[in-house]
């Protein structure tokens, strides 16, 4: 008998990838959580039933969400990270050794513990010393904190069930007033190509664009979420990505990426026309 494991990404579409057996299941406080392995995308993890992560593209998400801001400003010292329980993020950030604080903030210490046991080269970080773990809920823990950090990222699930308040206009406000001067917010920004996805997107660029002066979108091609096509939003207080950005002292590090490059970090902010125009609908 075949296994398979099947996302609905919308009511008309499903996405399937044939398991070879699962190795993980089971319900915390907060979301079902399951472990699978495939043939064609190794180990995965899910929540709620929606796909986190799989060993063979994760590498994406977690390269272009942390080198972007990085590249823009590699003198970042002090970090905020929201969600990221599978370490991947936490991973990448620890390869800067200019970088002097990590503050992790994860409302699931389960997730923690299954991606230790599951995938140790995604959470292979999680105990540096740079690195304090917050088993918390993101949304109160930053409404205390004021001009503490260089860069917040935003790795949260969709605004669905414990991810939720990590979209709210609280949250965003509450996010800038936690930056310096110098601040970058960085999140995961959802799809632009299905609808229930799309209108995520537009909601957090209209909420995120009421506090930052400089609001830029960028895209990953990622093939295990839904369509493939996937934002991050760039926020910050006065530093461009574009327009700022340090290429030669990024590329002077020498750090070895499977898919960020300083051509690339130009390039991804190159956005097809359809996603330019929901854009621009939220500053109406």
């Amino acid at each position: 008998m075949e296994l398979w494991y099947t996302e609905q990404h919308t009511d008309s579409v499903r996405f399937s990838i044939k398991v070879k057996e699962q190795l993980y299941n089971n319900k915390s406080e907060f979301q079902q959580i399951d472990v699978f392995d495939s043939e064609e995308f190794g180990k995965f993890f899910t929540l709620d039933g929606l796909m986190m992560l799989t060993e063979k593209d994760e590498f994406i998400y977690h390269d272009m969400i942390v080198h972007i801001p990085m590249a823009t400003n590699p003198n970042i010292k002090n970090v905020l990270v929201i969600g990221a329980g599978d370490g991947g993020t936490i991973r990448e950030l620890t390869r800067y050794k200019t970088i002097e604080n990590i503050d992790m903030v994860e409302i699931d210490k389960l997730v923690v513990d299954v991606c230790k046991e599951y995938f140790p080269l995604t959470a292979s970080q999680l105990e540096d010393p740079r690195v304090n773990i917050f088993y918390e809920d993101g949304l109160k823990f930053v409404r205390t904190k004021k001009d503490k950090y260089d860069l917040i990222i935003v790795d949260s699930t969709d605004p669905f069930g414990p991810g939720e308040g990590l979209f709210t206009k609280e949250f965003y406000g509450n996010c800038f007033n936690a930056l310096n001067e110098d601040g970058i917010l960085v999140n995961q920004h959802e799809s632009p190509y299905y609808p229930t996805y799309a209108n995520a997107m537009k909601r957090a660029h209209k909420r995120i664009k009421e506090f930052f002066p400089i609001c830029r979108v960028y895209q990953a091609h990622i093939p295990t979420y839904p369509s493939g096509h996937w934002l991050f939003g760039f926020a910050s207080k006065k530093i461009d990505p574009l327009g700022n950005v340090e290429i030669e002292k990024w590329n002077d590090l020498g750090l070895k990426t499977k898919y960020y490059n300083t051509n690339l970090h130009k390039g991804c902010f190159a956005l097809p026309n359809y996603v330019m125009e929901m854009l621009a609908s939220q500053d109406e």
